[in-house]
């Protein structure tokens, strides 16, 4: 057989691209995955498909911007299952959580309609149109509460398996737990071979989350649910599906793919759990990333190329149904047990970027489109309304010369949300500062490119105007050097300044704003005089120079020594932008919501907001001089406005931009 010959040769591990070519070499139909055409009559082949991460995306549709788009949605994903289910003679489709929370119309639900028992959820209704398998339950599934959680797993068509979260306090060991969810279900099922015989398999299906929870949700779960270690549960309940009989053991791991050396309670486990005797292939998610994939090289333990964990077939279909996490087994029975002959892993995308634009390659099903499409029409209506007010108009005109609204308001949610989560961590009773820069602040986007919503009515999508990225939260613990230096190149973006001379350009067009981050919770003041300490790129270019002066934390100078939290967003924590000292070596918090939804949440819970700057941040008056920068037009309503800063017109400027000037 070809197929014995190809396994043989490239030692049981073949790519989907080289048993494609064989099968066209031999002249089958291609549309059939080869370890379907080629089987014999002891062997079967097992696709495995996989949604992770959907956040309540069912339409192809950006509820914040309010518009389709063609990179999310579990109805085009549906396109692919079908599509895929049709190349494989065994198919089996599974969901690896985070199904629940993560755009607007998920919150629409929790917060406006409710879920009651016996109410099914519009992402349940989506995904019940499909033949699931199994799911497992993802850390945002806890964001709004056990109840809500448990009305809505209720709804569904499929089983949900969890072997890491227990009720109430934890027993002696992971099988002494009183558990939330059943750890692992076995699926019996009919397996056709090669030969178009059918025989029965025992397939074990076991869940994981990150036990992380108990601090994100640590206001639904306290008291009411407690959360084990994923690698020490692993071994705990695998033992006991292989002695119930599970013929292959598949996890489910809502963990990312992160270092191969376990530690106790990491959230990305899924390297030391492949390496977990008696698992034979693991789903992945919660990175919202794609493997196979480069993103992943350099790993011990996992092939980024062939997409395997140490040696297992591993897969992570992106998020919110961008891509279909796909593991094609080919089965062998031995005449005792079924096992792993050979895989192949891959995602597949539901969209390709192509000249800067992303064009859809599969539409969406109708079927999965009518299940939710009332829901749909009511989110439509929910971002359109008011969910708060804002005592102050929220624009970002002036946001690069002073203080600013837009800025404020992003620091203000994140300062409320991080602060909330130190809460019972070694980091509790630090203070809690909050670094934010501006998104849309005109430049190449034109000079309507900016932020501009009345006092009034705050509606969810007004949120994409405040805060254009899908970042997700993160918090840092610096000293007070550090902090300093952390605004030594922020403060990059203005030209140095001279004495007695008028109308100097003040912003480097070569620094982006959003590295401009103004940092609330500490009062500084910008000496234009000096050089800028560090060049766009972040590299070092006058040790000297210290543009940062009178840097005071409740009125009093800032110690170099004194501890913070600075809460942030993914990009920067992780060295977007090549910040000194900012990184992952510093990072204490990787929170599992966006930054949107924290503003969302904010406006929420304060119903009023003020978003008013409040001028922590001004400039030292330059004698003699007066400097020239350009923002949109409709700036000229909130000129006078401008707190720390006197802002006169100075004409038109280039390309539609007006022209202001500072005098010092």
């Amino acid at each position: 057989m070809i197929i014995r010959k190809i396994r043989n040769e490239f030692d049981l591990r073949v790519s989907r691209r080289e048993l494609l070519a064989a099968a066209g070499a031999s002249g089958l139909v291609a549309a059939l995955h080869p370890f379907s055409a080629f089987a014999a009559a002891n062997q079967a082949h097992l696709r495995l498909m996989e949604t992770t991460d959907l956040h309540v995306h069912v339409f192809p549709y950006d509820y914040y911007g309010d518009r389709p788009v063609d990179t999310v949605g579990l109805a085009r994903t549906a396109t692919l299952i079908r599509g895929i289910e049709a190349e494989a003679t065994n198919a089996m489709l599974v969901d690896n959580g985070d199904f629940l929370q993560g755009n607007p119309m998920g919150d629409y639900i929790a917060y406006e309609r409710g879920m009651n028992a016996g109410d099914v959820h519009p992402i349940v209704a989506a995904m019940n149109q499909l033949d699931f398998a199994i799911g497992t339950i993802g850390n945002h599934e806890f964001n709004y509460g056990l109840d809500f959680l448990m009305n809505t797993t209720a709804g569904a068509d499929f089983p949900m398996v969890l072997a890491n979260v227990a009720k109430g306090t934890l027993g002696a060991s992971p099988r002494d737990d009183d558990m939330l969810y059943e750890p692992y279900r076995i699926l019996e099922r009919e397996i056709v071979d090669g030969d178009g015989n059918s025989h029965p398999i025992r397939i074990g299906f076991i869940g994981f989350v990150p036990p992380q929870i108990m601090n994100w949700d640590r206001r639904h779960l306290k008291g009411n649910v407690n959360a084990r270690d994923i690698v020490e549960s692993a071994k705990a309940w695998v033992p006991e599906m292989k002695e119930a009989g599970a013929d292959i053991v598949i996890a489910l791991s809502h963990s990312g793919i992160g270092p191969a050396a376990h530690v106790e309670g990491m959230e990305n486990a899924s390297v030391p759990l492949a390496a977990v005797e008696g698992i034979d292939a693991v789903m992945t998610g919660h990175h919202h990333r794609v493997f196979p994939g480069d993103t992943y090289a350099d790993i011990d333990g996992v092939d980024e190329v062939a997409g395997t964990i140490h040696g297992k077939p591993a897969t992570m279909g992106g998020f919110w149904g961008s891509h279909m996490g796909l593991v094609d087994l080919l089965l062998e029975h031995d005449g005792n047990a079924w096992r792993i002959a050979s895989s192949t892993s891959e995602a597949r995308p539901i969209s390709e970027r192509i000249e800067r634009k992303n064009v859809a390659l599969v539409e969406s099903q109708e079927d999965i489109l009518d299940a939710v499409r009332a829901d749909h029409e009511a989110t439509l209506a929910y971002v359109r309304r008011s969910v708060g007010k804002t005592s102050a108009p929220l624009h970002s005109y002036f946001a690069l010369v002073a203080d600013d609204p837009s800025v404020q308001i992003v620091s203000q949610a994140q300062t409320w949300y991080v602060s909330d989560l130190m809460k019972g961590t070694e980091w509790e009773g630090l203070p809690v500062l909050s670094a934010a820069a501006p998104f849309k602040a005109g430049g190449r986007g034109g000079p309507e490119y900016y932020t501009d919503v009345k006092a009034g009515d705050v509606a969810i999508k007004n949120v994409a105007d405040l805060y254009l990225y899908p970042n997700t939260v993160r918090a840092v613990s610096i000293t007070g050097a550090q902090v300093k230096e952390w605004l030594e190149m922020s403060a990059g973006i203005f030209n140095q300044v001279q004495p007695g001379v008028a109308d100097q350009p003040l912003i480097n067009s070569e620094f982006p704003s959003y590295n401009f981050d103004v940092i609330d919770g500490v009062t500084y003041r910008i000496d234009l005089t000096q050089p800028a300490k560090y060049t766009p790129k972040g590299d070092l270019q006058n040790p000297d120079a210290n543009r940062i002066v009178d840097l005071k934390f409740n009125g009093d100078p800032v110690d170099p020594d004194q501890r913070f939290v600075v809460a942030t967003n993914n990009y920067r924590a992780g060295g977007g932008g090549n910040f000194p000292d900012i990184g992952p070596a510093v990072t204490i918090l990787e929170a599992p919501d966006t930054n949107r939804d924290v503003i969302v949440r904010y406006i929420v819970d304060q119903g009023t907001i003020n978003p008013s700057a409040d001028a922590n941040w001004t400039f030292v008056p330059v004698d003699g001089a007066s400097v020239i920068f350009e923002t949109g037009p409709a700036g000229k309503d909130y000129a006078g406005a401008v707190e720390g800063v006197t802002i006169e017109p100075a004409g038109d400027g280039e390309e539609g931009f007006a022209r202001y000037s500072i005098t010092f």
